[in-house]
């Protein structure tokens, strides 16, 4: 994480090196625009810029384009001043007010122009871009054991926010570019602030599904498992997103009327709330992208362990298809790499005894892998654990003892893969993973509890994130409207 913040940091002072740069070298002076219906007589000489205080700034028109008189503003002392645009008959068309800065930049207060605002505008895209990139570059080397952190969907959840807003940001210089007076800066930053409105309008229906899927998937989750509060999450927030979708979209297509700073502040309202809905479905799709490739993974076959973690078996000691399919798994895992390579690998069922169980599941998993033909010497019980951060402490302990440099692959339910590696790694249990089978419905509420793992995880960092998101989406709409 450390090594990526550094990178964002250096990519954003290079770009601000290189926007001073190109101010004070190729941008000595400033290009607004004023609306002009052109005539084909028209020539640039037919009309006057005249300065309400030259020594402050002087300007010339030096090109008719788009349906504008294009207007070079050269800068002198600091200060405001109004530019007067007169024609060849000497009659006022209208005034350019320009501030300048004692840096000798030049601001257009009518539609937020200065002096260099291209540049500014590319490093801009080019920093959200790149740091999408780097997001995503950190993100794919996120492997072994080590891509299973929270850190990990914040990678590539965030770099889907971000590619998402630089290329807003694309869009809207691109068009500045071919047409500067049709698409003045004030429209980038008008633009800009509407980005997470349009954003939501064009991911609202398939998230909509995907939280109706969730809520499916949760009530069904509820007929084969007893009720427990994270067996509910998914239903809880699912009800809460469409709500907040449906009122949002509800709010915004309400006629409006009442004064303009009671419209910025109802632009205001609607772009920090999309901005939430924004950067929350980016980390539910990179729960969900982190998810499907923890739950396809393949290891290499050069594994010491294969851990199998547990979960409820039949009061007769026989297995039932969760936990069945778990050790079918690790027993595929290990006939195919004894097959490529001829290592064995050492079996460590885990999992203690529960108040309603005959025996811990670790013994159960034992006697199932016996009658399949594993060696008793290759099976090492941890029949202790409660839960999976246990499971893999004590799994840990194990294996230390016979081989602190062990290599270590675990083996659960596709859901569970990408949950328990993360408590793998905070049991300090390097270890890659393998996925059995499993019912559809498990999935939408796995990916919930991934996204609210990692924001419980990172409060501080994610709320810290979301206010600078807020105040910058914020002010843009609060004061552009």
């Amino acid at each position: 994480m450390k090594r990526a913040v550094k990178q964002v940091a250096v990519s954003a002072l290079l770009l601000l090196v290189l926007c001073l740069v190109c101010r004070f070298v190729f941008y000595r002076t400033y290009s607004t625009y004023y609306p002009y219906n052109a005539q084909p007589s028209d020539s640039p000489a037919d009309f006057q810029v005249i300065s309400e205080d030259p020594e402050i700034a002087t300007g010339a028109v030096t090109e008719i384009r788009d349906g504008a008189l294009k207007i070079v503003v050269t800068p002198g002392q600091a200060g405001e001043t109004f530019l007067q645009i007169t024609n060849a008959a000497g009659e006022t068309m209208g005034y350019v007010p320009a501030r300048v800065t004692r840096f000798r930049t030049v601001y257009n207060i009518s539609i937020g122009g200065f002096s260099g605002d291209t540049v500014a505008m590319l490093a801009s895209t080019v920093f959200w871009l790149l740091t999408g990139a780097i997001m995503l570059w950190n993100f794919f080397q996120s492997k072994g054991s080590s891509f299973y952190q929270y850190q990990t969907i914040w990678f590539i959840g965030f770099s889907l926010f971000a590619l998402t807003t630089g290329f807003c940001l694309l869009e809207v210089s691109i068009r500045h570019m071919i047409s500067p007076a049709n698409n003045s800066m004030l429209y980038v930053y008008s633009s800009l602030s509407g980005a997470s409105v349009r954003f939501m309008e064009t991911t609202s229906i398939p998230f909509i599904i995907f939280a109706s899927a969730m809520a499916v998937s949760n009530i069904v989750l509820l007929r084969h498992q007893r009720f427990r509060l994270q067996n509910v999450l998914g239903l809880l927030v699912s009800i809460l997103l469409i709500a907040g979708v449906v009122l949002f979209f509800y709010f915004c297509s309400q006629d409006f009327s009442g004064s303009e700073q009671e419209y910025r502040i109802r632009s205001t309202l609607e772009n920090t709330a999309a901005t939430l809905f924004a950067y929350f479905e980016c980390m539910l799709a990179a729960s969900v992208i982190c998810g499907l490739k923890a739950a396809r993974h393949k290891p290499a076959q050069d594994k010491d362990f294969i851990v199998i973690l547990g979960c409820w078996f039949r009061k007769d000691g026989s297995l039932p298809p969760l936990l069945k399919g778990r050790v079918d798994k690790a027993l595929s895992f290990w006939h195919s790499q004894k097959e490529a390579t001829g290592r064995e690998a050492c079996f460590v069922p885990s999992g203690g005894q529960g108040p309603d169980e005959s025996m811990p599941e670790a013994e159960a998993m034992r006697q199932y892998l016996l009658s399949q033909d594993v060696p008793d010497h290759l099976i090492r019980p941890e029949t202790a654990s409660k839960n999976t951060l246990e499971n893999m402490s004590f799994s840990k302990k194990i294996i230390r003892e016979s081989s602190p440099d062990a290599k270590v692959v675990f083996s659960t339910t596709s859901y569970h893969v990408f949950r328990s590696g993360i408590w793998a790694n905070l049991a300090g249990l390097p270890a890659e993973g393998i996925g059995s089978k499993t019912k559809w419905w498990y999935w939408p509420n796995a990916f919930m509890r991934e996204t609210a793992g990692l924001l419980r995880k990172r409060w501080k960092q994610e709320i810290l994130l979301l206010v600078v998101l807020l105040v910058w989406f914020g002010t843009l709409s609060m004061i552009l409207g």
